[in-house]
């Protein structure tokens, strides 16, 4: 299988359990990999043939615009988002970051990782 890695993409966005974070919002980064056959674009050099990454990117940022209440959900929510749109993506590894998230002490990320 060959595979796409689209890495850390930065989104604002107001997600999260307490209602504050859903006022002031905060920093996430979604990482993907993409797994699927890549064959027929390495061949014929032409972007119809592979997975466009800006398209993808386009698909994951309209799910970020959405809010959930856990990383968790929205992540799930971004794989059914993307499988639903590109039918060739045969594997998909998520990693989504919240920044800072709001606890007590420091904290760079809190980071979940879903493979579909």
């Amino acid at each position: 299988m060959d595979y796409l890695l689209l890495n850390e993409m930065k989104f604002f966005a107001f997600h999260g359990v307490n209602e504050q974070e859903r006022i002031v919002g905060n920093t996430y980064l979604v990482s993907l990999k993409l797994g699927l056959d890549m064959s027929k674009a390495c061949q014929s050099d032409q972007l119809e043939d592979t997975l466009n990454y800006a398209s993808v990117y386009k698909q994951v940022a309209a799910v970020m615009k959405i809010p959930c209440n856990l990383i968790e959900h929205l992540a799930e929510k971004i794989c059914l988002q993307l499988r639903n749109t590109f039918p060739e993506i045969q594997y998909i590894e998520i990693r989504l970051k919240k920044c800072h998230p709001p606890i007590v002490g420091m904290m760079q990320s809190a980071e979940i990782i879903l493979e579909r």
